[in-house]
């Protein structure tokens, strides 16, 4: 009978340390992010948390993405996603620096020791942004009522609100700070990553138990649930959606790579023949993150102007009403910038690892094709072609909630809290995070002896 390895997972003292100083650190993130901004005014987080249309989408991502901390407005309300931008942007800025490009290819560990360091740096006016950003939007939403009880920049307001501004600050700094100790002395790489995931998750057990009770917003001080039939239609979507994450982040196109037979002693060794697999699914979730932030900007902005009488104020209304999320193009638009971002951004990620260069210099070869630039020139229209199913399964799962929206409604049912269960961004997250955890955990089991093994 065979046996997992993982039986050994709690006997084994390394690793074993290094869980349980990840799930000491990830308790502490847990933590700080109940801790509110000061000058917090509860009741306008409160009345942001139940607004709808463009503003209720952003705040429902936000929220979801920094694990409730953006509904009660902690000092981890921005999460960790200020230094992701950074890395998004230094990542866009080297194929388009020469210099930066050079740097990157000349000496890779430099390079990235270089790239982690600025990264860094770029958090800090970013986060600074973010923050300053995220309470004017929000005091925008609330229609001039602050989220800070005391807020301006001028007289006795002015150090209230540096004081939440750089509180916010701090508090990414921090969430930053845990995620390298995570990388360093727990789950080696997966610092960042397992931040976010634990904010994702820990939304769920709320949402679940909001389907089975919660206030009706149409009746106060009664309680209402979600019908049977959609708990059953949502567990249905929920793990067939997961099933097809996964098949898409597992999906490869091998391509047949030769590479040059080695000399030993006073013989040549044959050619070994390899493959070179190419991910379906190379961007994650940065296309869905970008097309939300590029339909949503455009109602958020609008939403400044509403209140004019003149044709600024009719443009302003009829932007925030289509760039809303509440007409029926709004998917449309979301899924086809969803399927171009996702191309975007594969491109610029394949033309970093240049593999017609790196395969040129093992001496390395593709049957039929010419080494170097011609390589690298035919991986990337393989590449291409094997992007558009895992993109088009990815606009899918990201209009998702509003199919499952106009699903709801041909039965008549309108408030559905499920709904936050079906989130593309968070299950891609949750379950790109556990598939890299239990990698990790089964190669820190065989590194440490603890292999699989046939018990009669």
């Amino acid at each position: 009978m065979k046996r997992s390895s993982w039986r050994y997972l709690w006997k084994s003292e390394s690793i074993r340390n290094k869980l349980l100083i990840t799930l000491l650190l990830l308790a502490v993130y847990r933590f700080v992010a109940n801790v509110p901004v000061p000058g917090l005014d509860h009741a306008a987080v409160k009345e942001l948390s139940q607004l709808t249309g463009a503003g209720g989408n952003l705040v429902g991502l936000l929220d979801l993405l920094s694990g409730g901390a953006v509904s009660k407005f902690s000092v981890l309300a921005m999460g960790v996603y200020p230094y992701i931008t950074a890395q998004i942007i230094l990542q866009l800025l080297t194929p388009v620096i020469p210099a930066l490009e050079q740097k990157m290819k000349d000496d890779p560990r430099e390079g990235r020791v270089w790239m982690e360091k600025w990264t860094v740096i770029l958090t800090i006016p970013m986060a600074l942004l973010s923050a300053f950003g995220q309470i004017n939007i929000f005091n925008q939403m609330l229609g001039g009522q602050s989220v800070i009880q005391h807020y301006g920049f001028s007289g006795e307001n002015l150090l209230p609100t540096l004081a939440a501004i750089i509180t916010m600050v701090a508090g990414t700094m921090f969430g930053i700070w845990l995620g390298q100790l995570i990388s360093e002395f727990g789950l080696r790489n997966q610092g960042l990553s397992l931040i976010i995931f634990s904010g994702i998750v820990s939304r769920f057990p709320v949402t679940i138990a909001q389907m089975v009770r919660r206030a009706d917003p149409a009746n106060p001080g009664q309680y209402i649930s979600d019908p049977w039939w959609a708990f059953v239609l949502i567990f249905v979507v929920f793990i067939l959606t997961i099933f097809g994450i996964v098949y898409m982040q597992l999906g490869r196109r091998n391509v047949p790579v030769m590479f040059p037979g080695r000399r030993v002693g006073n013989r040549m060794s044959m050619p070994v023949r390899s493959q070179l697999p190419l991910m379906i699914n190379m961007a994650g979730m940065i296309p869905i993150i970008f097309a939300q932030s590029f339909l949503t900007f455009p109602a958020i902005l609008s939403s400044f102007f509403l209140n004019k009488t003149n044709w600024v104020g009719k443009a302003a209304n009829w932007v925030y009403r289509n760039f809303g999320g509440d007409t029926w193009w709004y998917p449309i638009m979301f899924f086809v910038l969803v399927v171009l971002f996702c191309y975007f951004y594969t491109d610029v990620l394949f033309a970093q690892q240049d593999y017609g260069e790196n395969l040129k210099k093992q001496g390395a070869q593709i049957p039929g094709v010419v080494r170097g630039k011609p390589t690298q020139d035919y991986l990337t229209r393989v590449q291409r072609r094997i992007t558009l199913p895992g993109a088009i399964f990815l606009g899918i799962i990201a209009v998702l909630p509003y199919i499952m929206t106009g699903v709801f409604k041909l039965f008549g049912e309108t408030n559905i809290a499920g709904l936050g269960l079906m989130q593309a961004s968070g299950l891609l997250i949750v379950v790109g995070t556990v598939r890299e955890i239990v990698q990790l955990i089964e190669t820190e089991l065989r590194m440490h002896g603890y292999d699989d093994r046939l018990i009669n």
